[in-house]
């Protein structure tokens, strides 16, 4: 008898052909996706210290020596590599090594840098009221920066500094 329509096999075997056909896609295209990711290329940033002591290492694993002792929780370190669970940090005062990722965290402070107190005002005009002032080393979360202010903030003050006095923010780094 002939209905037009294929016999239940050649259908069964088209399905598994289709089938057969995408598995050879997925598995195909999977590892190119994993590729791509893992070739991205590497942005240096900053980001901050988690713990409140934190060991800078001459390389990338705990049997190296170590350089400095951090102390100081949310201290700001500008990241430039990476290697495993360790990255390739700079400090404030140029001092370069490795620490594990689980001592850094990716929250924005800066460091405030320069000679004397500097004011912090409500707003980015240099007339605008003045809500606290920060000791030179002070250590401030970052919230946003234009070209020329930042917005920080701490437990008790939120308010704009000039970034010429911040350490922790590219030179054109602008974000909100």
């Amino acid at each position: 008898m002939c209905s037009g329509f294929p016999s239940g096999t050649a259908t069964i075997q088209k399905g598994l052909a289709l089938r057969r056909q995408f598995w050879f896609l997925l598995a195909a295209l999977v590892p190119l996706a994993a590729w791509a990711d893992e070739e991205a290329p590497y942005r240096p940033h900053y980001v901050s210290q988690r713990v409140g002591e934190a060991y800078l290492r001459e390389g990338p694993g705990y049997a190296y020596k170590i350089l400095w002792v951090y102390k100081h929780k949310g201290y700001p370190f500008r990241e430039n590599a990476r290697f495993d669970v360790w990255r390739r940090v700079t400090a404030p005062d140029g001092a370069v090594g490795w620490m594990s990722a689980q001592m850094l965290s990716e929250n924005r402070t800066v460091l405030v840098v320069g000679k004397g107190r500097v004011e912090i005002h409500k707003s980015q005009a240099s007339d605008s009221k003045v809500v606290g002032v920060a000791e030179p080393d002070a250590i401030l979360g970052l919230k946003s920066c234009d070209a020329e202010f930042c917005r920080v903030r701490t437990d008790r003050v939120d308010g704009w500094l000039p970034r010429s006095r911040l350490w922790g923010v590219d030179a054109g780094e602008v974000f909100k």
